[in-house]
């Protein structure tokens, strides 16, 4: 979600700045809780007040120019820290942002895309099912469909997918099929995605929901009582899961944008890989009070970030697996 601040506070920079609203190119400098924006790339002199009047956002550490007029903003840890609560507050709505507003997207075939004659048919039509989805939680227009329904087949080839439907289900085809890079070969084999390993991105990413699920459970069972951290401190793999979350919204928009879900996807596999590793780390190794280190609250972020994410594929969050 601080992407989402992040763009709305550089939209802000440059309409005060007299400057041409333009796409703020967000990217991770590796570093949690620093962002960079080649929104004034080859012009230093725009960057600077840009800079400027970032830094006077009230959730903004620091903001400065480098190079050619990259921007590096830093949140305040107070803001990094207060992430899993508003994420865990938006619920779904912790993946929309106003990123794609003003543009109008076309409406993919209506019907089942597991319905379709073949492999190569039904990830053609996820991938526009998904693509507009993605476009609409980003601020998108979706024009009204305008073509008939996909009818069933009884091809061999739709046979196939039918078959892998039955026996891995439709979760799992879904999420492997959304996770095909365009270009290579869609056929999928089911017995590899049915498998209940971390291993299987179709498995790994529902799981990890599950697996927070399960924590907040414990939480409300054990009435674990939270204490508000004292220190700008966290644990690194803390950090690793508040950083993948803060770049949900993005990551939405830029695959909408690409027309890419299979981009989303993956991203959704490493925030899951993320997420298991932090809920699964000891905490408090140096004995230290941090920012978001409490379990209850990063699993809460967690489960609602992973739903969040399995919803606009169209994939089921399982409480357990």
């Amino acid at each position: 979600m601080l992407t989402r601040d992040l763009r709305d506070a550089i939209t802000r920079a440059l309409a005060a700045a007299g400057l041409a609203s333009a796409d703020p190119g967000l990217r991770p400098t590796g570093t949690p809780g620093q962002y960079a924006s080649s929104v004034a790339l080859g012009r230093p002199a725009a960057a600077r007040p840009l800079a400027a009047a970032l830094a006077a956002e009230p959730w903004i550490a620091r903001a400065g120019v480098t190079g050619p007029g990259y921007l590096t903003v830093t949140v305040t840890p107070a803001a990094f820290a207060a992430l899993p609560e508003r994420i865990a507050a938006a619920g779904p709505a912790a993946a929309a942002s106003d990123a794609l507003r003003g543009v109008t997207v076309p409406a993919p075939p209506s019907g089942d895309p597991l319905a379709a004659p073949g492999w190569e048919e039904a990830r053609q039509a996820l991938a526009a099912q998904l693509s507009a989805r993605l476009a609409a939680a980003a601020g998108a227009t979706v024009a009204p469909p305008a073509h008939p329904e996909r009818a069933r087949s009884d091809s061999p080839a739709a046979q196939d997918l039918a078959a892998a439907v039955a026996y891995a289900g439709p979760d799992a085809v879904r999420f492997a099929l959304a996770s095909v890079v365009p270009g290579r070969p869609a056929r999928i084999d089911p017995a590899v995605i049915a498998r209940h390993v971390p291993e299987n991105p179709a498995y790994a990413v529902r799981y990890a929901h599950a697996r927070a699920a399960s924590g907040v459970r414990w939480a409300a069972i054990s009435n674990a009582v939270e204490v508000a951290p004292p220190r700008p401190l966290a644990e690194p793999e803390e950090l690793a899961l508040l950083d993948a979350l803060s770049w949900l919204p993005e990551r939405v928009a830029t695959a909408a944008r690409r027309g890419r879900p299979d981009e989303f996807a993956r991203y959704l596999e490493e925030l899951a890989s993320v997420a298991i590793a932090a809920l699964t780390a000891p905490s408090h190794r140096e004995g230290a009070r941090a920012p978001g280190s409490d379990k209850p609250a990063l699993a809460r972020a967690a489960q609602a970030g992973l739903a969040a994410g399995l919803g606009l594929l169209g994939v089921g969050a399982p409480e357990r697996l």
